[in-house]
This record gives C-alpha cells, structure tokens and sequence, in this order.
C-alpha cells in the first residue's frame, strides 16, 4: 500500500514517467478500493498525458473492470476513449491516407457530421475501386437513407445497395431489417415479413426486426402470430411505443382484453410523457 500511495504522490506532482509502472502494479494488487480508483485514474490521466497508449488501455480496463458504475470513472473513460479514438484515426490518415480504411473514416465523419450526400460520394469511390468489398454498400445505403428527404431514386439506389451487401454478406442482419423496413412503409407485408424473419434469424436479439415483423404481422391481420413476436419485442425494446401498442392491439383481436389494456396504458403515458411535435405553418 506504501508503494502505490507514494505512486499517487508521483502523479499528483507531475512526475508520470516514474509513477506510471508503479500505478499498473498498484490497480492490481491493491486490496483499498478508494487507493485502487485513485492509482487507477492519475494512471490513465499520466498515460494519456505521455501518449502511452498500452499503459492508458491497461487502467481503463482495471478501472471498468473494478469500477463499473462509478461516476467519476465513467466520465474519465469516456474522455479517454474519445482522445484515443481521435489519436488512433490521426494515425491512420497520416500513416496510410489512400487506404480503404481511411477512406472509410472520412465517409464515417462525413455521416457523423450529416453530411450525407459527401458520405455517399466517398463510399461510392470506396466502391469503385471494389465493387464487393463487405459492409460499404449498407453503408451507402443507410447513408442515403439518412437524408431528410430523399429523392425516388435514391431511395431506389438505397434499396439495391441493400440488396447488394446480401448477396456480398448474407449474414448482414441489418441490411435485411432495412428493406423489412423499407417494404413495411410501401404496405408490402409478405415481403416486409420475410425480411423481418431472416434477421431474426441471423440475430435472435434484434429488437427492431421483432417489432417491425409483429407490426406487419398486425397489418395483415394475422393478430394471433403478432402477439408472441412483439412480446419479445417489448421485452427487447421496453420504450418503443408503437411496440407496446401493436401489442396491444393483437392482444385485442385475439381476446386477451386485460393484457391489451395494460399495453395500451403504457402507450398512452409513453405519449403522454413524450408527445409530438406540433405540425408547423407554412412559411
């Protein structure tokens, strides 16, 4: 305990170099958990001071690991993930600025910003240069997908984007919940379900693929298979509203009264607590 207390006084007056191998010992073997948070964030603040980034790692994990919840530990993480995320891409455009991988990023921060006919136009030129390369036509594709409004066709663009990351990656659980989705909001049922049920299939998890399949479902009047598929979906997606009330609504049409009921109060106050906007005059 001396030791990684006399490490902490080391950090706290700067000299990181020499306190940082003492902190890593210190975030393993200290027993005092207030000495081992302490070792551990003037470790990670040192090590992201020095660019050091093995060491910074080391206590982020030893810190998530011992401190899941804390508050103060989860406010220097993030801001340490956020610095090595924005040091490692500095890298890599420096390191390898033609790279695929580079170009990725831009069209990444290009998506982050809204920028979304830029993104298009950089995973396009991604594509250009291989046509089968997994995971940039679902990227385009939601990239174009993103936009406020979107021209027919791009929307058509999108939808063969899609198409295409399937045929490249079938297990591309995603892509085949956004052409469920996409069926769903054109009234094409049959073809919104089986999109819905393949990426069930490919993720059993998929909270947005059991509602938009149980909302389908719903509309085709087909109450009795809806009900277990968004029951999961409630569970998966507990403050989703139209969940709740797709539930209740095929709870309603095969008589379970009660159980609709309550699904339809949770719907109600979820609206209630989160209304929508009201529509705007034209200018």
């Amino acid at each position: 305990m001396a030791a990684a207390q006399r490490a902490v006084r080391l950090a706290e007056a700067g000299n990181c170099a020499e306190a940082v191998p003492e902190l890593r010992k210190a975030v393993r073997n200290v027993t005092d958990g207030d000495l081992k948070k302490l070792a551990g964030l003037y470790g990670l603040r040192c090590a992201m001071m020095r660019n050091m980034h093995d060491a910074a790692e080391d206590f982020l994990q030893a810190l998530r690991r011992d401190f899941p919840h804390d508050p103060e530990v989860l406010y220097q993480a993030t801001h340490a993930y956020t610095d090595l995320s924005s040091r490692t891409s500095q890298e890599l455009m420096h390191d390898a600025p033609y790279s695929v991988q580079a170009q990725e990023l831009v069209a990444e921060t290009l998506e982050a910003q809204g920028k979304w006919d830029e993104a298009a136009a950089q995973y396009r030129k991604i594509l250009d240069a291989n046509a089968n390369m997994p995971g940039i036509h679902y990227r385009l594709g939601r990239a174009l997908l993103s936009k406020p409004v979107i021209p027919p066709d791009q929307l058509q663009e999108a939808k063969r984007n899609f198409e295409q990351e399937l045929k490249i990656d079938p297990q591309n659980a995603g892509a085949e919940a956004v052409l469920g989705e996409m069926a769903l909001r054109t009234s094409n049922w049959p073809e919104a379900i089986d999109h819905f049920k393949r990426a069930i299939k490919l993720d059993n998890s998929f909270a947005e693929a059991y509602v938009g399949l149980g909302s389908s479902l719903v509309s085709e009047e087909r109450y009795a298979e809806a009900v277990p598929v968004l029951e999961t979906g409630v569970k998966l997606a507990p403050q989703n509203p139209m969940a709740h009330y797709n539930l209740a609504t095929a709870l309603s049409r095969t008589g379970h009264k009660e159980e609709a009921d309550r699904e339809f109060t949770i719907h109600s106050k979820m609206q209630e607590a989160n209304p929508a906007p009201a529509a705007q005059p034209p200018n």
